[in-house]
């Protein structure tokens, strides 16, 4: 699995996760991450923060992270019945689309992870700007 996250500014390195994502794994990536980046992003602690209804993102232990640090920065709410909104999906779509365009298919997941990254690191600035411009104000997003 691939962890990523965008602002209007950058494209944060990804971070390969072996294991299944539990709330433990999740909650040392937002905490080792996600939270010096926004910290460096939104200094004032005006930024908001997106991400989807995984099961990792919803447990308590993760929740109650965000609650200590909303002074720094806001969990966007997201209803759990909403419509999938989340711009991730759309990098994803990007990112899937050209995978499928490349020549011959990966061998193993090491070249898999190469070819991820690489289309990641080559994603057009605008592209991620427009769809952060599509969203609340300073949304930075997983």
């Amino acid at each position: 699995m691939l962890w990523r996250t965008f602002s209007w500014a950058v494209l944060r390195p990804v971070v390969v996760v072996e294991q299944t994502m539990k709330a433990a794994n999740y909650l040392n990536i937002i905490a080792d991450q996600l939270h010096p980046y926004m910290a460096f992003v939104f200094p004032t602690g005006n930024g908001i923060f997106q991400q989807d209804n995984a099961p990792c993102h919803k447990a308590r232990i993760v929740l109650e992270w965000f609650e200590e640090h909303t002074d720094e920065f806001h969990l966007m709410s997201w209803r759990p019945d909403s419509p999938d909104l989340n711009p991730m999906e759309h990098i994803w779509d990007v990112m899937e689309r050209q995978h499928r365009a490349q020549a011959p298919p990966c061998p193993n997941i090491s070249t898999l992870l190469d070819r991820c990254l690489d289309i990641w690191y080559n994603l057009s600035p605008v592209m991620y700007q427009k769809l952060v411009a599509s969203m609340p104000r300073r949304v930075a997003t997983v």
